[in-house]
């Protein structure tokens, strides 16, 4: 238990670069957007998606994550006008068409709360995203996101030496531990970020990179080194239908930040009716994730996943929770 807390609080101090710095989604397939600027105004309508993550539940100070982001087309064509508000369907509904085909712009915005043992990482991002017609079956969207995080150290959350004796933990000696807690780090650091995302309505591939600038911008308080690591991102998936009811999608997700090595998050998908979901998921080396959703009604969708870690962390941890809601806003079918 000792060694788990130390990893927590100082695991990203000692080995900042070794890790994944940003964090990472069960529901990546719901909310691609998340991952992809690229992924930005797919639906034909306002998708605002909310979502809390709690990772290695019964651990002080655990990893957790909320976001709520927001993606819409640009419209330049008038409309009739129309009140979303007052066309709510009684029931669950199939998921959005996915049209493709024509030329599309398309906004959208995040922020993002993360927090991970004595570090907190807020960002507020803008996306602008241009999907490009390949023919009447297939777009490719081209994105580009940029913001700004806030990266902070919590020297209360974090620990050092023997945690049994709260009188003396920082009294420990650790260099990096005091350039830290004697800075009262606080950095704001541009990020930008690109996303290329091919799609048709029973498929997908997706390539993004995020944290290009580095910490090539950067102002706040503290001496301080935060580190900040470029992350790639490759997804692909494809939908294939058993019977009139029933398609099932495989999926993976290809993660890399240097100098950690490569994960890998593979995932099953089943639908029934194409607004009923459930699925499986294996992280590589990390945790088995069991996941359903549905889509309430036409302006309402729910997705819940549970983390079963496969690493040490098994031993003291109830597993990890995430739910996702989403709003979608002005949608007609």
């Amino acid at each position: 238990m000792r060694k788990i807390a130390l990893t927590l609080a100082l695991g990203l101090t000692t080995g900042f670069a070794m890790s994944q710095q940003n964090p990472q989604y069960s529901q990546y397939l719901r909310n691609q957007f998340m991952i992809n600027p690229g992924a930005a105004g797919v639906y034909d309508f306002v998708d605002v998606t909310m979502s809390g993550r709690w990772q290695w539940m019964g651990l002080t100070d655990a990893p957790k994550t909320a976001y709520v982001s927001v993606a819409s087309l640009l419209n330049f064509k008038k409309r009739t006008p129309y009140n979303p508000a007052l066309r709510v369907s009684s029931g669950p509904v199939r998921n959005p068409e996915i049209k493709t085909g024509k030329l599309k712009h398309a906004l959208g915005g995040q922020f993002l709360a993360d927090q991970y043992g004595a570090f907190r990482r807020m960002n507020a991002s803008l996306t602008y995203a241009v999907h490009l017609p390949m023919s009447k079956k297939l777009n490719l969207s081209l994105g580009t996101r940029i913001g700004l995080s806030n990266n902070t150290f919590l020297q209360d959350k974090a620990v050092v030496g023997n945690i049994m004796d709260a009188t003396n933990y920082n009294n420990a000696t650790d260099n990096v531990y005091a350039n830290f807690y004697s800075g009262n780090s606080s950095m704001n650091i541009l990020d930008l970020g690109v996303g290329m995302y091919l799609y048709s309505k029973n498929a997908f591939l997706g390539i993004s990179g995020d944290n290009l600038s580095k910490d090539f911008v950067e102002f706040g308080s503290g001496t301080a080194n935060f580190n900040t690591q470029m992350h790639f991102n490759i997804t692909g998936g494809y939908k294939f239908p058993i019977n009139d009811n029933l398609t099932l999608m495989p999926a993976v997700l290809v993660k890399y930040m240097a100098p950690a090595p490569v994960s890998i998050d593979g995932s099953l998908q089943l639908e029934y009716k194409e607004w009923l979901w459930m699925g499986v998921s294996y992280r590589h080396k990390d945790a088995m994730i069991g996941m359903v959703g549905l889509n309430v009604n036409n302006k309402f969708k729910f997705g819940y996943s549970y983390d079963f870690s496969l690493s040490r962390f098994n031993q003291v941890s109830s597993g990890g929770h995430e739910i996702v809601l989403g709003l979608m806003l002005g949608r007609r079918d």
